[in-house]
């Protein structure tokens, strides 16, 4: 807890924070869309305007990151540049061409009596974020909260707290000048871990609460709030290389799966390989992992086949249900697509699973069999992402099956309302 936090009444503080959220979340409700649109490109136009500042914050982060032993992959998703505040400002225009979720009709008819039915989306009300290490989810969670008329209460953890300071400092300098409430971006991160457990239990005032980071923060916000959560991220994902399994492909899929940013839940954490495969591809596989670092923790099949010079332990159990977030990677090889399939199946988050094949009929099985929020059928797991699903930013990845699964964009943050119009109707 911050100097500031002990100095008030922490639960007083937070349950106000939420209040003034809920009022603000009235007037975002309204909001046409050109104005809503207006302030997302004022904001992203505000953040690049103060990039420096907002680096020099993240700089003094980060240093508190290193000096506290901070995991590479964390310190990744930590790190600022003016490059990568472009490219969250650049999500944000993104999100203002993007149709407006509110208002959409779902569904309607008109009922045997003449009643006219019709379902539309309607802003959730007030969204609460938990979560770590994250900046740019400050900037994420703030414009598709706007773009669809929710307020956003955040608690983004003392990892960022410079870093999210400054940035809702211009998110909301940004919406004020936009015509908007600033109380529709608010962090509550100066009231420390208390701050979170009033958050959680603020029901009545937050309308949905989103946890984002590992498992142990994800399980303990589903678990002891009150304010209904969606469950979210952890990704502990695989890439199966069916039998037919081309050469190149193998190795382009796993290495990006697993390298190409490896602090993020959509990064792999499990390669799969037919035995039919794996003298074929293995090798060249495990050879161009090494020469991105990557340790390798195979079975004793795998470690039979990595070329000489590649990093190797012997997989253990706890391989297996592993999320790394490292430049680490469990292999094994299996006897078949069944064999791949139950290894999945036990030890999936239900986040993403790939597949590199040129079988049609083993695609389709993978894909029907598995009950997971994403299937990716020859192409790298670091695609599912809202961005990248053409959702925009994206709120965080549901693996829970109510309400929401998979990347959550604008669609998701909204819920429905049923409008009956009639002419003096009466129930018989």
């Amino acid at each position: 807890m911050t100097d500031t936090a002990a100095a008030v009444d922490v639960e007083s503080a937070v349950l106000e924070a939420c209040r003034r959220a809920k009022v603000a979340s009235r007037a975002l409700a309204t909001a046409t869309r050109s104005v809503k649109d207006a302030a997302l490109l004022a904001m992203a136009d505000a953040l690049v305007a103060e990039a420096p500042r907002i680096v020099a914050a993240n700089a003094e982060d980060l240093d508190r990151g290193r000096a506290n032993d901070m995991s590479p992959g964390l310190l990744d998703r930590l790190a600022l540049t003016e490059e990568r505040v472009a490219a969250i400002a650049d999500a944000l225009r993104f999100l203002a061409t993007l149709p407006d979720p509110v208002g959409e009709v779902k569904r309607g008819s008109t009922l045997p009596n003449g009643l006219r039915l019709i379902q539309k989306a309607t802003p959730m009300g007030v969204v609460g974020m938990i979560y770590e290490a994250r900046p740019n989810v400050t900037v994420d969670a703030a414009g598709l909260a706007l773009k669809s008329g929710n307020a956003a209460v955040l608690r983004g953890g003392s990892a960022a707290a410079r870093s999210n300071a400054v940035i809702v400092a211009v998110l909301q300098d940004a919406l004020d000048g936009a015509g908007l409430p600033r109380d529709a971006v608010q962090s509550i991160d100066a009231y420390g871990r208390e701050g979170a457990r009033v958050l959680m239990n603020a029901r009545g005032l937050v309308d949905v609460l989103v946890p984002r980071g590992g498992r142990e923060l994800i399980q303990a916000v589903v678990r002891d709030s009150t304010v209904p959560a969606i469950e979210t991220g952890e990704g502990n994902c695989h890439v199966y290389l069916d039998a037919s399994a081309p050469l190149q492909r193998s190795v382009d899929i796993v290495v990006n799966s697993k390298a190409q940013r490896v602090g993020v839940c959509n990064a792999a954490e499990t390669l799969l390989v037919h035995r039919d495969a794996a003298e074929r591809v293995l090798p060249a596989v495990l050879a161009a992992l090494a020469a991105e670092q990557v340790t390798l923790h195979a079975d004793a099949r795998a470690l039979a086949l990595a070329p000489e010079g590649v990093s190797t332990v012997e997989a253990t159990e706890e391989d297996w249900a592993t999320e790394y977030l490292s430049l680490d990677l469990a292999v094994r090889v299996v006897d078949d697509l069944d064999e791949a399939i139950a290894h999945i199946q036990r030890y999936t988050t239900g986040h993403t699973e790939a597949i590199v094949t040129e079988d049609i009929g083993a695609a389709e099985q993978f894909v029907s069999r598995l009950d997971t929020a994403a299937v990716m059928v020859n192409a790298s797991t670091r695609f599912t992402d809202g961005a990248q699903f053409g959702l925009g930013a994206e709120i965080g990845i549901s693996t829970q099956k109510l309400h929401a699964r998979g990347p959550m964009g604008l669609a998701e943050l909204t819920t429905t309302t049923w409008i009956a119009y009639g002419d003096g109707h009466v129930r018989d």
